[in-house]
């Protein structure tokens, strides 16, 4: 697990995840399984398509999770 990458859904985010916010965890996650904090020149482009495919698919995944009964109570 890559600890540097936030919960992006209530309760633990007061509003709803920023693409900025997505965007940053994509880019983490790539950086992670990819094992490169930076591609060289000739992997540039596959890495930012799975930045954008992984951004795309965690905006899906928040915008069709329902959180229950999430007032008050910490994130589970």
């Amino acid at each position: 697990m890559c600890r540097s990458i936030k919960t992006l859904r209530p309760p633990v985010l007061a509003e709803e995840a920023t693409e900025e916010e997505i965007r940053a965890a994509a880019l983490q996650y790539v950086r992670k399984v990819s094992g490169f904090r930076a591609p060289a020149a000739h992997n540039r482009e596959v890495f930012e398509r799975a930045v954008d495919a992984v951004a795309e698919a965690t905006a899906e995944l928040l915008g069709g999770l329902e959180v229950r009964g999430a007032a008050g109570r910490g994130a589970g």
